[in-house]
């Protein structure tokens, strides 16, 4: 019994000295954590304001409000430490070693924010252009560091790995996308008169396509049974599909109507009976 009181006295005592010759550096270190995180608040809200005030990318906003934000802490817990007397560089060399260990072991997450980093700084498109990479297209809804979101107009979201999209070919069409149809007219019909009632039903959807850049129809090619018409037009990304059934449907019923004729493919077989 008697040894366990002393064993406590001990310990009583080492804490006691321990704060009696610490106890300010302790209460020092505190204070440069708390205000380091005042700091960084108040600053990474100026920071923020600056930015929008110059209509800075939201993306690249948030990014730079983040490293400016996680800088100051880093940076106040540094000295915080240092008030404390420990000395930092086993750490800073423990730290080192441990970031090539999770290198190597995590480069394809790491190549993605990699990715992800050269997407914010170039800004090859920003939050609500329409981009088509790796073969699937959508309206651009959230840029993160590790992979891009992408809202189709069916409601899906799609999440590309930014390393697939940084050294690819990347088709920005902004709020667009580009619609590419044929029809096929009879070679005894009026062709300029179709190229015209063709336009004429593309253009009265002037609230699904865009009115910048002008729809355009002209002959493609003259086929076996027909001569095709190609038409093209920007519709809205949100409502692709949707814009090209209903103009699609509004260009037969309008051919239909002014007897341009959609001609089926002919062909003609030949019999030939020989004799015994």
């Amino acid at each position: 019994m008697q040894e366990e009181i002393e064993s406590v006295q001990k310990i009583y005592n080492l804490l006691i000295e321990f704060f009696m010759n610490y106890s300010f550096q302790i209460l020092g270190a505190i204070i440069i954590v708390f205000l380091g995180f005042f700091v960084a608040k108040k600053f990474a809200q100026a920071v923020e304001r600056l930015c929008l005030k110059n209509d800075l990318d939201v993306t690249l906003t948030k990014f730079i409000v983040n490293i400016v934000k996680f800088g100051i802490i880093i940076g106040a817990a540094i000295i915080a430490i240092g008030k404390l007397g420990i000395t930092l560089t086993p750490f800073i060399a423990g730290i080192g070693a441990a970031s090539l260990g999770a290198g190597l072991a995590l480069q394809g997450t790491l190549s993605n924010y990699g990715a992800g980093l050269s997407i914010i700084i170039t800004r090859p498109f920003i939050v609500g252009n329409t981009i088509t990479v790796q073969d699937v297209f959508g309206i651009v809804e959230e840029i993160k560091l590790g992979h891009t979101i992408l809202l189709t107009e069916d409601g899906e979201k799609i999440t590309v790995p930014n390393k697939y999209i940084i050294g690819e070919v990347i088709i920005n069409s902004f709020e667009y996308r580009i619609v590419e149809a044929t029809v096929g007219i009879s070679y005894e019909s009026d062709m300029q008169k179709a190229i015209n009632i063709i336009l004429d039903e593309i253009k009265s959807f002037e609230d699904s396509i865009s009115t910048s850049s002008k729809p355009q129809v002209g002959i493609k090619e003259f086929a076996d049974s027909s001569v095709n018409i190609e038409y093209r037009y920007w519709a809205k990304t949100e409502i692709y599909f949707e814009t090209q059934y209903k103009i699609n449907l509004a260009i037969f019923e309008a051919l239909k109507q002014n007897s341009i004729e959609i001609p089926y493919p002919i062909r003609n077989l030949y019999l030939h009976q020989q004799q015994a």
